[in-house]
């Protein structure tokens, strides 16, 4: 049995999902966007590939999000109000430049950290190579003042045009009206994008937005379902992009996933359980996205307002239901991560017998993976003290005692290995610089830590860039997840 196997068509909506709660956006912007870019590629006489590239990089757009809200946070404070600050500016070119102009080479670096890994998400769903392209280009303008290539007119895939120009049809009429979103799409016309495809969407907005409003469910349904039918991926590839937004939170679902599977086992669930609690564990961090990173790196009390939105991540998970499908029950049980038997948890404040078994297990999975790994504020708690914490707050009914006691069992345990393939790609000191760079140390932290020079830290840096083929910290920790590396 493949725990981790699913439809294809439901990893990628989870990832526009999880992108537009990053950017600040409803959850249907994405869907929508999609849906309306594949409406204006069959307006330009576009064949059914085209169509289903345009809708496929309307949807995954906002994937490569997680990946530098790190340096997001550093620039804006809140990564998530920042970038629904820069979608709503009201400028003539690309408002994600005109927003950083003032802040360096930030527009550049940002961008590349988000193309290179929307495109290598692309990669690992098993995308073709013009989508793949596509996605490595988004911020790319007609008049060649985009990033990360400065491509310009024909040289930018058609489809990052479609995508950027439905995207701002649907936010700019939310946000200004009709006559204002119309205003600025010509505004940004051979600007952004070409005249002739702004001329369409103008001619259309009207007509395809009344449809998306008498009929929402419009925007799921679309023409990535024929093509993706039968297609699967693993739900791994999701997990690792949600981890991303939080750097010391790398590997984090995988490893809840893992101890989950092995208490459930222990407790004698069937196979079908099994695997849905070990599913919902690799996604019950969806609703992260929706919290700013300087929340989540705060020490000690959080400010209730802040408390409040940390409240709502199951929430957000629980919601992902509604447009990932297979999902659905998975992402229910992810919804219970942080209830507990007691009441204290959250979001819904239930106790022990509204919880069920697979959210107790997920919720105490959670507990311990937390504990057993350093978080910017705390060192790791060794595995005796980890054990004698999470046993402590049991016996207080904020864990199932049973749970708990299972997490703990070594009976049964199964450990997933790296496959041969991969292991040998890094050296092993590579791989220990490449785990501390992917924890979000610096060059000379990952030296301290190590006992080497910043030098040579930057050496083996280059190095796992050139093997891994990739150019940012970012895209090597997604890579190097996904092959079992970290």
């Amino acid at each position: 049995m493949d725990e981790s196997a699913v439809a294809l068509l439901d990893v990628i909506r989870s990832l526009a999902f999880v992108g537009d709660l990053a950017m600040g956006q409803p959850t249907d912007h994405s869907p929508r966007a999609a849906w309306m870019a594949g409406q204006l590629a069959r307006e330009m006489g576009a064949d059914n590939a085209a169509c289903t590239r345009a809708t496929a990089v309307a949807l995954l757009r906002w994937s490569g999000c997680t990946a530098n809200a790190p340096e997001f946070a550093q620039l804006f404070g809140d990564d998530v109000s920042g970038r629904k600050a820069l979608l709503a500016i009201q400028s003539s070119g690309s408002s994600f430049r005109s927003g950083t102009r003032n802040k360096g080479s930030a527009f550049l670096s940002l961008s590349r950290i988000h193309c290179e890994v929307s495109g290598d998400i692309a990669e690992q769903l098993g995308l073709d190579e013009e989508t793949q392209f596509a996605l490595r280009h988004l911020f790319e303008s007609h008049d060649g003042s985009g990033a990360p290539d400065g491509l310009r007119g024909d040289q930018v895939p058609i489809a990052v045009y479609m995508a950027s120009v439905a995207g701002d049809l649907d936010i700019f009429n939310r946000l200004y009206g009709f006559d204002q979103a119309c205003r600025l799409i010509g505004e940004r016309a051979d600007t952004l994008y070409p005249r002739a495809i702004a001329d369409v969407v103008l001619t259309h907005a009207r007509q395809w937005l009344a449809a998306l409003d008498a009929d929402p469910t419009l925007s799921g349904p679309c023409s990535l379902e024929a093509t993706l039918a039968g297609r699967t991926t693993s739900l791994e590839i999701l997990a690792h992009v949600i981890d991303l937004k939080l750097p010391w939170m790398t590997g984090h679902s995988r490893s809840v996933a893992q101890i989950a599977r092995n208490a459930a086992i222990h407790l004698g669930l069937d196979e079908v359980s099994q695997q849905r609690v070990y599913r919902a564990a690799l996604i019950h961090g969806i609703g992260r996205a929706a919290v700013p990173n300087m929340v989540w790196d705060t020490p000690g009390r959080l400010a209730e307002s802040a408390w409040e939105r940390v409240r709502l991540v199951p929430y957000w998970t629980g919601r992902a239901a509604r447009q990932i499908g297979s999902l659905a029950a998975e992402a229910e049980v992810a919804s219970y991560a942080y209830e507990r038997p007691d009441g204290s948890g959250y979001f819904r404040e239930v106790k022990e017998l509204s919880i069920p078994l697979e959210g107790r297990i997920l919720a105490a999975s959670v507990a311990l993976a937390a504990l057993r790994v350093e978080r910017p504020w705390r060192e790791a708690y060794p595995d005796h003290q980890a054990r004698e914490m999470l046993m402590a707050e049991a016996e207080a009914g904020r864990h199932d005692l049973a749970v708990v006691r299972a997490l703990f069992d070594r009976r049964r345990e199964v450990v997933r290995q790296p496959t041969p393939s991969t292991t040998g790609l890094l050296t092993e000191r590579e791989r220990d610089v490449l785990r501390w760079i992917s924890l979000g140390a610096s060059n000379k932290q990952a030296a301290q830590k190590l006992s080497i020079s910043p030098s040579t830290v930057r050496t083996h840096v280059e190095s796992v860039f050139r093997k891994l083929e990739c150019t940012t910290r970012a895209a090597a920790t997604l890579k190097a997840t996904q092959l079992g590396l970290l």
